[in-house]
């Protein structure tokens, strides 16, 4: 079965009207819907709760890995969608590539690294760890060449009829091929390394993710043929403007074509018989071993240096590449024919954000500027108002990026750190921006004599290098810094700021879905609350006791916390919403997160179905539950929607007999989230943004915005038109529009 993008028409061969057909992911495996054991147990009409696993069927979990396939999927059939701005569509080809790196350098080389050890268990789903790679690599190779095809086929000439080309270096006039040599001559050239291969001089080490030309060369005095690498430099640009840089007739020319077209500087003397380009990803994944605090710190900048040696698990080479060169690089690299990609050039498409940032505003997304938040600005000024104060009158829940991270977090840490009644701050930190306002803040509020806390996460993926740094610096002006939990990653996101305010202290509090990123916070969907409930500062006040010493156990009042409450609490909700339901038929479940794995939640959410609870799943990327299953999941619907905001936020939402219960969290329904971090869900209590979660979730449910559907079988339905064959509305453009609404109808106030 494929799902075929109806918006959007390439060339295919002698056929150029044919549609892009991109073929949904799927598990194979017998239909649940036609398996006895989805079947209803009821008796007098009613269902009957199941208080085992043990009782529901064994092939109830999808594959979380190919639930992850399915999402990128749904990246690439953004970008073969026509009704996209046109460097939209190249951005999100752009993010299909670093989505499927980090996929290789993590869960596919977690995968070979267990199967290697023999430590690889059966999956969830019931599939072989051996099973799951061979899929993985069947579905990779599709969905790599269908991301060629909707580059070259569809973006690249749609591209081009806009002024915007790639060009090669046969395409350049004898000027312009001048002036590229300029370049290389001047700024090319004295960073390149060529490396040759032969007995003298082994074959090189090829680092992750690299860009490469392998060389064949041949001694014109003794006719030897010989083999060389030089890699691309990956801190120069890599695609070149050629010409006056106007976006309106831009040609550009990625850099290992220029490197190419001068190999003869590289070799002199030497023949230049063939050379193509090739790319290699490795296991980047991190193994450390936990003591204290400082042994931690040094081991992971041990295995920071190590992860550049890491495995290979996949090599990408383009298609044009000689069978010989391809079979020493499989050799030298040791890599499995399944793990060899063979792409039209250029390889490595993530150089596609260069194009999408090019200054064509008519093909691009219609600027959007954050606006600070009516609660804390009801004026229209853009400046940031009484933070403390607006927080004393009411708790303010914040949208990022509907509502503006800097005059609202930010502002709030700045003000902290500069106000003379500010005695302390404490703040998690797992990863923020190069150019860091949040850590100055921190640093400047320490410098003015204030205590400041910073609990940051080492081992956050592929910022460890950003934290460590970080780290320093804040010892260095002196911040209190630790590194949470032995054996946990501290993944909340939590702020609290002790202020003297006459003869009492008050603690104001930000607990966010989101990193304390100002960068992010403007392409992240999250949400944040600012509270001085007192209950949230002396749980929060607990919580910083817990992770910066030795404090008990502790209970929370407005918190779940995981590894040690968050699963329960919420298992415990689902239960509650099924005794209600069986009480008053009106029981409720909504969840929005990024991804849905974990088992134990997945089988009380089966239950709830059962008993015949509805319950609505928003899930961005991966979701191991199978819906709309007679018997065991009927009640159940799985939603997606993707856009130009990442959706980030984490919102769990029940019905509760007729008071609902609300929760903002910053983890995922994994095991990582649940078992191996420390994570925290907040209640929310003001009835305003009660009403206005629901809201959203009612906005995530409606059948006039664009989105994508599950379904039982484990394949996802996009629904990008209405029944009368119209384009549905896009729900981000919606809530744009409605936060505006909303600062308008403030003013007037």
């Amino acid at each position: 079965m494929t799902s075929v993008v109806t918006s959007s028409q390439v060339g295919d061969g002698d056929s150029p009207e044919e549609p892009v057909v991109i073929p949904e992911v799927s598990i194979a495996s017998s239909s649940p819907t036609e398996n006895p054991r989805f079947q209803p147990r009821a008796s007098n009409g009613r269902f009957v709760k199941r208080d085992h696993a043990d009782d529901l069927p064994a092939d109830r979990y999808l594959d979380r890995e190919i639930s992850w396939l399915q999402f990128n999927e749904r990246v690439l059939q953004l970008a073969a969608d026509e009704g996209i701005p046109l460097l939209e569509r190249a951005r999100y080809l752009s993010i299909f590539t670093s989505n499927l790196d980090e996929f290789f350098m993590v869960r596919v080389a977690g995968l070979k690294r267990r199967i290697a050890t023999g430590i690889a268990l059966r999956s969830a789903s019931g599939l072989e760890p051996r099973e799951v790679l061979e899929h993985i690599a069947e579905v990779s190779h599709e969905l790599m060449d269908l991301q060629a095809k909707v580059f070259h086929q569809q973006v690249r000439p749609a591209l081009e009829k806009e002024g915007i080309t790639l060009v090669d270096w046969e395409d350049l006039s004898e000027d312009e091929q001048e002036a590229m040599t300029a370049l290389f001559t001047q700024q090319i050239f004295p960073v390149l390394t060529p490396l040759a291969v032969d007995p003298a001089h082994p074959f090189p080490y090829i680092s992750g993710l690299s860009l490469n030309l392998a060389v064949l060369l041949t001694n014109p005095k003794t006719g030897k043929e010989h083999f060389a690498r030089i890699k691309v430099p990956p801190l120069l640009p890599r695609l070149l403007s050629v010409g006056n840089g106007d976006p309106y007739a831009a040609r550009l020319i990625p850099i290992e074509k220029v490197m190419a077209a001068h190999l003869d500087k590289l070799f002199p003397g030497m023949e230049i018989d063939e050379h193509f380009t090739f790319r290699v990803t490795r296991n980047e994944d991190l193994e450390v071993e936990e003591d204290d605090a400082e042994n931690l710190l040094k081991a992971l900048e041990r295995e920071l240096t190590r992860r550049r040696f890491g495995p290979p698990v996949r090599l990408e080479v383009e298609e044009e590449m000689d069978d010989r060169v391809l079979a020493m690089l499989v050799r030298e690299l040791s890599v499995s024919q399944s793990e060899v990609y063979r792409l039209p050039t250029p390889l490595d498409l993530r150089a596609l954000d260069i194009v999408a940032d090019l200054d064509r505003s008519e093909l691009q997304f219609e600027r959007f500027l954050p606006r600070t938040h009516p609660d804390l600005a009801p004026t229209e000024s853009s400046e940031a108002g009484d933070i403390f104060g607006a927080i004393r009158k009411q708790d303010v829940l914040l949208q990022h990026p509907y509502d503006s991270f800097s005059t609202s977090v930010q502002a709030f840490l700045e003000q902290a750190a500069a106000d003379p009644h500010v005695l302390a701050i404490k703040q998690t930190l797992y990863r923020t921006s190069g150019d860091s306002p949040i850590v100055d803040a921190l640093i400047d509020a320490a410098e003015a004599g204030k205590q400041v806390l910073a609990v940051i996460e080492l081992k956050a993926r592929f910022d460890e290098e950003n934290n460590i740094s970080w780290a320093r610096k804040l010892e260095h002006a002196g911040v209190h810094v630790v590194y949470g939990i032995v054996g946990l990653k501290t993944h909340c996101k939590l702020a609290l700021v002790v202020r003297q305010e006459g003869d009492r202290l008050v603690r104001y509090c930000h607990i966010g879905t989101g990193n304390y990123n100002p960068k992010t916070a403007r392409l992240y969907e999250d949400l944040g609350l600012l509270t001085d409930d007192p209950e949230v500062g002396e749980d929060l006040t607990k919580l910083f006791n817990q992770l910066s010493g030795w404090a008990p156990r502790s209970k929370f009042k407005r918190l779940l916390v995981a590894p040690r409450s968050l699963r329960a609490g919420l298992i415990q909700h689902i239960e509650d919403e099924i005794a209600h339901h069986e009480e008053t038929g009106a029981g409720s479940i909504r969840i929005k997160v990024n991804s849905i794995v974990d088992e134990a939640i997945i089988d009380a959410l089966y239950h709830a179905s059962q008993a015949g609870v509805p319950v609505q799943l928003w899930v961005r990327g991966i979701c191991s539950l199978r819906p709309g299953v007679p018997g065991l999941s009927e009640n159940i619907t799985v939603r997606s929607v993707l856009g130009r905001f990442l959706e980030h936020s984490r919102i769990f939402a029940f019905g509760g007999g007729g008071n609902p219960i609300v929760y903002l969290s910053s983890g995922d329904m994994m095991h990582r989230n649940l078992d191996r971090r420390v994570e925290v869900a907040v209640r929310l209590t003001d009835p305003r943004h009660i009403e206005d979660t629901l809201n959203l979730f009612d906005l995530g449910a409606s059948d006039a915005y664009h989105h994508w559907d599950l379904g039982p079988d484990g394949r996802w339905t996009r629904v990008a038109q209405n029944a009368d064959g119209e384009r549905l509305a896009d729900l981000q453009a919606a809530l744009i529009a409605m936060h505006e609404k909303r600062r308008r109808k403030a003013r007037r106030r």
